[in-house]
């Protein structure tokens, strides 16, 4: 069992992406699902009683190495680089998606109040922001939702993860 935990931690760690229970067992397939979920479940439980620099969450599906949120500012030097920002109207754009997807330009438009293009186009670059389909309507236009590095990046498992509006007005009080 102990060999098969770390052949787990070495696969979250080589990863570039989260890693999902399903990706797991497609490498070790005689775990099976049940005994795979105990594992990851233990190594989590592993991580956090470590408390070292970094801890193994769950996000976007699957499970990655993050660091430590008192340790970002090290890493930050360490990286030497600003992290890319959003400008106020990207973050607005995101938002609109975000709760509202899937939807189309137009809608984000008429939620904004404003053309919603270079914002869209940037989020699109950064990946935080994918096409999903074409609304079967005249004209076809494309129908835009968030993607697993918005997850990633805003530290999510899910959508469902997302602030309620009434918790955003608590957060504002």
């Amino acid at each position: 069992m102990e060999e098969k935990l770390a052949i787990l931690e070495a696969l979250i760690f080589a990863s570039e992406v989260p890693l999902t229970v399903e990706r797991a067992l497609e490498v070790l397939p005689e775990v099976g699902k049940t005994a795979m979920e105990g594992l990851l479940e233990e190594l989590v439980r592993s991580h956090e009683q470590r408390s070292g620099g970094f801890a193994l969450q769950e996000v976007a599906g699957g499970f990655q190495f993050r660091t430590r949120s008192g340790f970002s500012a090290w890493v930050a030097k360490l990286k030497a680089s600003r992290p890319a920002m959003l400008s106020p109207a990207a973050l607005e754009t995101l938002a609109v998606v975000a709760y509202r997807q899937p939807l189309v330009k137009a809608e984000i438009d008429r939620i904004r109040g404003v053309d919603a293009s270079g914002a869209l186009k940037g989020l699109l670059e950064k990946k935080l922001v994918r096409i999903v389909g074409r609304k079967d309507v005249p004209g076809k236009p494309i129908i835009y939702g968030t993607t697993k590095k918005f997850l990633e990046v805003f530290n999510l498992r899910n959508l469902a993860e997302l602030p309620t509006l009434r918790e955003l007005k608590d957060l504002q009080e």
